[in-house]
């Protein structure tokens, strides 16, 4: 019992790091429960179908989902705020629709026979990809997503790439995603496309602006505390979506930047205070 609660703590840190990714450009994104079905579904119909062992087929589904986030993303992304929210709402409906009637996918049935997943391979991936995040907080490339996040036209005029940036950031976040979707269904073994419904973006979403969106222990501590709370404490569990309207209202009132807001130096920053 615990190492499931373990897991899927888990995977809600790898999605709310996907989300968090696309934060950097300072786009909010409502589809990774959709990149997360994608990444899903492709690694399991690799290792099912084709015996494509594990190990190649969790990179491949992190290629499609980036794949696909980048086709959708390349006009999306030209819209900004309540708009973008929109696009990304949609999409992950039209995911799951599609699903639910595509044959080959399962359909309403599902996709069944996978596994494989341990408890030391998700370990491995968040310690990955958190030390890629650290890595970027301490690069240069920091300085341009700051940049693009602050004011975008500002960056345009100094040179910078805009639709590259976002989609890059866009791309790498559906592909965290799709890795926590493909190790997420080789653990169930069972899955179908209502595991992937709309809540599941949103609540990754809650978890990001919970713990704090200014660094990347924010989506780290609002994804661990959000998903134990409700396990240990039992009597939350079917008042799960109330908790969390609860802690959103709470957290704006007293704290709108998060549990942790504190922002990580810039290269620049740590440059100028050794002078």
């Amino acid at each position: 019992m615990m190492q499931d609660y373990l897991f899927f703590t888990g995977i809600n840190i790898l999605l709310a790091w996907s989300v968090y990714i696309v934060l950097l450009t300072g786009n909010l994104s409502f589809a990774q429960g959709a990149f997360m079905a994608i990444g899903c579904y492709a690694a399991g119909i690799m290792t099912t179908r084709y015996g494509v062992p594990l190990a190649f087929a969790v990179p491949g589904a992190m290629l499609l989902s980036s794949a696909v986030a980048v086709l959708v993303g390349f006009p999306a992304l030209r819209v900004r705020g309540i708009y973008l929210i929109l696009v990304t709402v949609g999409m992950t409906f039209c995911v799951r629709i599609a699903l639910e009637n595509i044959a080959y996918t399962g359909g309403v049935e599902g996709l069944k026979g996978m596994s494989g997943t341990r408890l030391w391979h998700l370990g491995a991936a968040i310690v990955v990809v958190g030390l890629l995040l650290f890595l970027l907080s301490r690069s240069p490339l920091q300085r341009i997503l700051d940049g693009v996040r602050e004011d975008d036209r500002v960056a345009a005029s100094l040179g910078i790439n805009l639709t590259y940036v976002k989609l890059l950031a866009f791309g790498i976040g559906a592909a965290v995603a799709g890795l926590a979707g493909a190790l997420y269904g080789h653990y169930l073994i069972f899955v179908r496309p209502d595991n992937f419904d709309i809540l599941v973006s949103i609540f990754v979403v809650l978890y990001v602006i919970l713990g704090g969106v200014n660094n990347m222990w924010g989506p780290l501590l609002g994804a661990t505390v959000m998903t134990l709370l409700p396990e240990f404490i039992r009597a939350l569990q079917d008042w799960r979506p109330t908790m969390f309207g609860l802690a959103i209202i709470v957290m704006l009132l007293l704290r709108p930047e998060g549990l942790l807001k504190f922002r990580e130096p810039s290269v620049r920053w740590r440059g100028d205070a050794g002078r």
